[in-house]
């Protein structure tokens, strides 16, 4: 689906359905140097049992135009308009990593329009070390090689995919090879100065889920401790065996958890 936000397309999957507005609906937002094929598992499922999903490409990256919004802020601030341009009076966001800051500043922005909030590899500060930042800046492939190594659990390291065939760490490597045209940086730089997250956190009245990966070490579970101690309400998942990229590590896990959360039940 193609929409025109600021004169730029604005592209979301939504799982080859058309947008409905009779039905309740769902927004995905990828994370740092991603793009919404990081949600094609979930975006697909949830298109299938009445809801629109909406897996959108943040500006300059994949198949959205305009370039890569430099603050956290910012970005929700085009998530919004995205909901408006849409006319979509209530919808859930699911975050993960830098999607996951996006979702909570859109939420704190947006009220009401948001009743449901899902966090997944989540911290708030989301700091991003100096050698990192610096690699990136550079559009250096070693900040690739960085993410892939501090965003795995030690299975996915070593090829531990169910699905035969498919590397993990590879797959997640082409993505963000991809975005090093100063995408990245962008991305991880607007994590790293973004400072709203527990004044927004205390102004958001409904209930938020976050899932965490038991051996992230990019967004341990640890360094989302004040932001959980911010909400009036939060439960938390923790994924066993589990990075931070648990949208491709764990799917089936996710799966259950966001099941658990956004439909209600366990099936």
């Amino acid at each position: 689906m193609e929409i025109k936000i600021n004169n730029d397309v604005a592209f979301a999957a939504t799982g080859t359905k058309a947008f409905d507005p009779d039905l309740p609906s769902i927004v995905f937002i990828h994370g740092a140097g991603l793009d919404h094929t990081a949600w094609t598992l979930f975006n697909r499922y949830y298109a299938r049992h009445e809801f629109n999903s909406i897996a959108v490409d943040l500006p300059g990256h994949n198949r959205s135009g305009g370039k890569p919004l430099a603050s956290i802020e910012e970005i929700a601030r085009w998530l919004i308009e995205y909901i408006k341009t849409l006319e979509i009076e209530k919808t859930a966001l699911v975050g993960h990593s830098m999607g996951s800051l996006v979702a909570l500043e859109a939420a704190y922005q947006a009220g009401e329009t948001v009743d449901k909030l899902v966090l997944l590899g989540t911290a708030v500060p989301m700091l991003v070390g100096e050698p990192l930042l610096n690699a990136a800046k550079e559009n250096d492939h070693s900040a690739v090689d960085m993410i892939m190594l501090y965003s795995h659990s030690y299975a996915s390291q070593t090829g531990g995919n169910p699905v035969a065939g498919i590397n993990i760490v590879n797959s997640n490597m082409r993505l963000l090879e991809r975005s090093l045209k100063n995408v990245l940086y962008t991305d991880l730089n607007a994590c790293h100065e973004y400072k709203n997250g527990i004044e927004a956190a205390r102004s958001i009245a409904i209930p938020v889920n976050l899932i965490s990966g038991e051996e992230d070490k990019m967004t341990p579970p640890a360094m989302a401790a004040d932001l959980i101690n911010a909400l009036v309400k939060a439960e938390v998942d923790i994924l066993p065996h589990c990075g931070h990229m648990m949208l491709s590590e764990q799917p089936e896990a996710v799966h259950r958890s966001l099941v658990k959360i956004l439909r209600g039940n366990n099936g």
